[in-house]
């Protein structure tokens, strides 16, 4: 039997940070030291935060990255720490995971696969590392390899597949096999997306498996620069079992986990798999003068249990929860705010996204304790008796053409989420506009040849006064609009569009109501049900923005919101033409939409509406990216300003 204790820990860095980052990896090194751990795994680019966009061509970045890296080295001791770094060689700069042991680096090895996909853009500063070479760089005075190789600690052989590594065909997993490496570090920084971590956990865990050895996954944590949330997933794993597993979404700066391995009954295990083929040849072994001492505590248990947080019939609600509140705390400590605000119109947009607000608070008390909480957010004053903290203030902007079904519900929301929330009349400042407006043109503005100037001008008066609220409590204004509005651009811009960030946009509109009838019913687990949010789900959803008797909903404006999903999902997703849309959905849809007339209608509709409106996706606020169907242009769904809308295409229809 051989003993050997082995760690990963995420950690929530912020690019640029180089204070903040460092000591949060040196607080996870000594508390893995504490507990015994021989050898550690942290995150991807850990040392710089992922995030750091075009801040990495800098020469000036990479050299201060270095010397922060040879701080965190002087604090390792006898342990083994891996850990992302950028390293520049020549002309290109790789993305790396460091080896540091003994106060000294000895070794980077270089990611081959780049994420280029979706959010990612790596290839715009790293270059890929060619499989099977090695080359070397000075650091500190002292040349250590840098490339494609494992390293042997005695009789223990180390390599690491970085983040994207571990995602394609051809990993380098494989040769780092049969090369007979014991334990595979796994430095990662892959972001979060609804349902993807147990994608993540199968890969670790058939990894382990088939390469015989034992798997160190190492997520990053929390809103790290703005859009993207990490999960902070972590997992060990050996032989195609699971011996530890961190909680997602922490709140905490750093996790770890830890798992003690019998690497003799690892070993035995790869003996018996027949169809693992060793590969003699040692050109790519690296020596290192570091021994494992024994562990004295007992193997770490298989397969523990999935936590209340990560499995259940409602994971995507709870997963929905959990990361946008993670994204929104974040975002509010690391931009120095003190509160949120948000235009409440008592619908289902404006109540998620402060039930959101209030959930980001909430969740951080209770992981953290209020003092903790405090402390991280030194910026505001909290008043730890109500749900939001008294972090939130809601506002209802009333018209002439709004509700008291709509005000009551918005005041019983604001009032349930313990928010400030106060109501405004905005009919003056309409009014105002109007008569601005008909004495330049001379002549009544009417409804039915101004609609759409007469319903943007009630969205754009709410603007000033919510953005002048947010300034003077130094909060953010949080955008409410949603994943299916931008689509089709179904937003006021600058109105209801107005914000500092867009928690939502990542979501549509069809799934919020269900999350919010969720949220009613039962909630996050340990938050629990909130009724008061009644009066908002048995609504129709309606901008409320022309005249009561024209009993005016978003679904008569477009079209139902479960078809407008649909579409958007084969045409924006799938990339299909309008006529593949029509043959697709023809028959059940027709029939329940009235026929296959207005099913046409509706696809043509869609497509002309999505075309039109890209000038307003380009302006929205930063959104969190939620799932693989984000529309978000800067980071996942590009598509031109100006184009022939779809005019060839939506013709086909006809015939």
């Amino acid at each position: 039997m051989r003993l050997v204790k082995l760690g990963v820990a995420t950690l929530n860095q912020t690019p640029l940070d180089w204070e903040g980052n460092t000591r949060r990896v040196i607080e996870a090194v000594k508390a893995a030291k504490s507990s015994g751990v021989q050898a550690l795994c942290l995150p991807e680019l850990a040392v710089t935060g992922y995030g750091c966009e075009d801040a990495f061509h800098g020469l000036g970045h990479s050299a201060r990255a270095m010397r922060h890296l040879l701080d965190i080295a002087s604090e390792v001791g006898e342990i083994l720490v891996v850990i992302g770094v950028p390293v520049r060689l020549q002309s290109g700069l790789y993305n790396c995971a460091a080896f540091l042991s003994k106060g000294h680096v000895h070794g980077f090895v270089a990611k081959q696969n780049l994420a280029g996909d979706g959010v990612h853009y790596e290839p715009r500063w790293f270059r890929p590392w060619p499989a099977g070479r090695i080359d070397e760089v000075e650091i500190d005075g002292t040349s250590v390899p840098i490339g494609d190789f494992i390293l042997d600690c005695g009789d223990v052989r180390i390599g690491s597949e970085i983040c994207e590594d571990a995602w394609v065909p051809d990993r380098p997993g494989v040769r780092l096999a049969r090369a007979g490496c014991d334990i595979i570090m796994g430095p990662s920084a892959s972001h979060f997306s609804l349902l993807k971590s147990p994608v993540r956990e199968r890969i670790v865990v058939e990894g382990s498996r088939a390469f015989g050895c034992a798997y160190l996954f190492a997520n990053a944590l929390g809103n790290e620069s703005g859009r993207m949330i990490f999960d902070g997933q972590c997992v060990i794993a050996s032989a195609g079992e699971i011996n530890a597993r961190g909680d997602l979404f922490s709140f905490a700066e750093w996790k770890l986990e830890t798992a003690v391995l019998d690497l003799d009954l690892l070993r035995m295990k790869r003996d018996r798999t027949m169809s693992l083929r060793p590969d003699d040849a040692e050109t790519f072994i690296v020596g290192l003068d570091f021994e494992f001492a024994e562990s004295k505590e007992s193997p770490a248990p298989t397969a523990n249990p999935l936590s209340a947080r990560a499995s259940g019939a409602h994971v995507k609600e709870e997963e929905f929860a959990r990361a946008v509140s993670l994204g929104l705390f974040d975002y509010l400590r690391k931009s120095r705010s003190r509160g949120y605000v948000v235009s409440l119109s008592g619908g289902a947009d404006s109540t998620a996204t402060a039930v959101l607000a209030a959930l980001a608070f909430r969740m951080a008390v209770d992981e953290l304790g209020i003092e903790e909480v405090r402390a991280r957010l030194p910026q505001a004053s909290i008043d730890e008796s109500s749900l939001c903290g008294g972090l939130l203030d809601t506002v209802y902007q009333a018209s002439a053409n709004s509700g008291g079904v709509t005000r009551a519900a918005a005041r019983t929301v604001g009032e349930g989420l313990g928010a400030r929330h106060s109501e405004w009349n905005i009919e003056e400042l309409v009014r105002g506009y109007r008569a601005l407006m008909e004495n330049t043109l001379d002549r009544q503005l009417t409804w039915e040849n101004d609609d759409i100037a007469l319903q943007n001008i009630q969205a754009r008066v709410r603007a000033p006064g919510i953005w002048m609220l947010a300034n003077v409590r130094g909060a953010l204004l949080l955008c409410t609009s949603n994943r299916s509005e931008a689509a089709v651009g179904y937003a006021t811009m600058d109105g209801d569009t107005s914000g500092s960030i867009a928690p939502i946009a990542g979501i549509d509109k069809n799934y919020l109501r269900l999350w919010l009838q969720w949220m009613m019913t039962t909630g996050p687990d340990g938050i629990g049900p909130m009724p008061f949010l009644a009066p908002v789900c048995k609504q129709a959803p309606t901008a409320e923005l022309r005249p009561p008797e024209s009993k005016q909903t978003d679904e008569a404006d477009l079209m139902p919101y479960d078809l407008l999903d649909v579409i958007e999902r084969l045409a924006i997703r799938d990339r299909m033409e309008p006529p593949e849309v029509v043959r697709t959905l023809s028959g059940e849809w027709s029939e329940r939409v009235g026929g296959s007339e207005k099913l046409h209608e509706y696809i043509r509709r869609f497509f002309m509406l999505w075309s039109r409106n890209q000038w307003k996706r380009e302006r929205y606020a930063p959104s969190f990216h939620l799932d693989d169907e984000n529309l978000d242009p800067k980071t996942w769904c590009r598509f031109p300003i100006l184009s022939g809308g779809f005019a060839e295409e939506l013709q086909e229809i006809e015939k």
